[in-house]
């Protein structure tokens, strides 16, 4: 509020003008600011600057009145008051009598006028408007109105000097609402990128995990954590975290970033044919004795000890290979009456009269079976090599069948196929009496051969 300080010796018609003075009361908002009527925030110096009337509001002062612009408000006076010489009044003289030597028209000589001065004067003395001090030199000095405490602001408020008055202003983090300072809640404006919390007149922000607060103190950037190697084995950097991924034959563990190894071989034990071994981050098969481990790696092979010379027949014998493992064959002995024909073959002549109720020849064979091999399989077949007429064969298993694991199937009037009927566990050796009886009832005439084979049961079923 602005008054006219000018001194008594006034005349009332210039107080009554003085009284003019007009004082708009409201508020200013600009960007969370606000100021008391008169002033206006200003963005680049974040202050209340003066707001002057008199070029702002039409027609400010009406008919004869000159707008004068003060802080905070304005005042309407006279023109008259702008363009009245400075006149002051005339210092009394005494009147000295009349006396002998004197001549009674002397006068003193009238004081000399100073010069005018540039600012409107109503009266002498110079009087100082509101705000402002008289000093000593007869100068309007400003008065501090913040300093000397007579201002009015609300204490929640902040006294900010001007010249001639004052302002009443809120800090940073304030604002004016009501005449009361109230904090703004900056978070409510996105002032932080994630994470705001709002203190009185500030606020902080912060980011969340995986993040960290850049230079600004507003906006987060993303930590790359592999910098810091927090993997066992490989590391890859995303937006807010990270993850960890680990080599093969390796899972990661319930931390997240170590590894373990995986046991491959309690996934299945058909990983491996025979046996595998657990290593860390893979695993291996190994084979028994008498096998390799093939191309891929997971299944074996037999070793033909025969071929690869690693056996241990002498020459006299003959090697015979079979899954997992060979046998060394004795020469081919006849037992009497029977004498030896050919190749593992013995027969018994119809002349000899110890022949009459033997088979006319026996044929040694040997064969090679997986343990446990599926059913029913065939794996052997006999054939007639010559054909009488009038004759036909009966083919069947003479001995060794007493676990009833085979069976004969004949297949045509001179052929049949030796079955496997049940699974044979090895490792064993099967030694069959498959005989075959040729009848030829035109001449009467009946006999038979034997095909004596053993067959080999391996350890494993492969």
């Amino acid at each position: 509020m602005f008054c006219d300080k000018r001194s008594s010796k006034l005349s009332s018609s210039a107080r009554m003008l003085a009284a003019l003075l007009f004082i708009l009361l409201g508020i200013h908002a600009a960007h969370g600011q606000t100021c008391t009527d008169g002033f206006t925030f200003e963005r680049r110096t974040r202050q209340c600057i003066d707001v002057d009337e008199c070029r702002t509001l039409p027609d400010a002062c009406r008919g004869d009145m000159r707008c004068v612009n003060q802080n905070g408000g304005y005042l309407c006076l006279p023109r008259g008051l702008y363009n009245q010489p400075f006149r002051p009044d005339p210092p009394q003289v005494p009147q000295v009598p009349a006396s002998a030597g004197q001549s009674e028209s002397f006068q003193p000589a009238p004081p000399q006028r100073s010069a005018e001065p540039s600012y409107p004067q109503v009266s002498y003395p110079v009087p100082c408007i509101l705000g402002y001090t008289l000093a000593d030199d007869g100068t309007c000095n400003d008065i501090d109105e913040c300093e000397t405490n007579s201002h009015h602001c609300n204490p929640t408020q902040v006294c900010i000097n001007t010249a001639g008055g004052y302002t009443c202003s809120c800090t940073e983090g304030f604002w004016l609402i009501g005449g009361q300072c109230q904090d703004i809640d900056e978070c409510r404006y996105g002032y932080c990128e994630q994470l705001c919390a709002n203190v009185p007149g500030s606020y902080s922000c912060s980011c969340n995990a995986g993040f960290t607060l850049n230079p600004d103190n507003r906006s987060c950037q993303d930590v790359n954590e592999c910098e810091d190697e927090p993997c066992s084995h490989t590391c890859f950097n995303n937006h807010g975290s990270f993850m960890c991924n680990c080599d093969e034959g390796f899972e990661l563990a319930a931390d997240g970033t170590s590894c373990i190894d995986v046991d491959e071989c309690s996934f299945s034990e058909f990983l491996c044919q025979h046996r595998c071994v657990n290593a860390p981050g893979s695993f291996s098969c190994i084979c028994p004795p008498g096998y390799y481990v093939y191309e891929d790696g997971r299944s074996c092979e037999d070793v033909n000890e025969c071929e690869t010379g690693n056996n241990t027949c002498t020459t006299e014998r003959v090697c015979f290979n079979f899954q997992g493992g060979h046998t060394c064959l004795a020469p081919l002995q006849c037992a009497p009456p029977y004498v030896e024909v050919g190749d593992n073959q013995c027969m018994c002549t119809t002349g000899n009269p110890a022949c009459r109720d033997q088979p006319f020849t026996i044929l040694y064979r040997h064969m090679d079976l997986s343990s446990g091999r599926s059913v029913p399989a065939d794996i052997f077949q006999m054939q007639a090599t010559t054909r009488y007429p009038g004759a036909f064969y009966i083919f069947q298993i003479k001995s060794g069948n007493e676990g009833q694991e085979f069976y004969m199937r004949q297949t045509s009037n001179m052929s049949a196929t030796l079955v496997l009927s049940r699974p044979i566990k090895g490792p064993r050796e099967v030694v069959l009496d498959l005989e075959m009886v040729t009848v030829n009832n035109v001449i009467n005439f009946r006999g038979s051969s034997i095909i004596r084979l053993t067959v080999y049961v391996s350890e494993h079923p492969f």
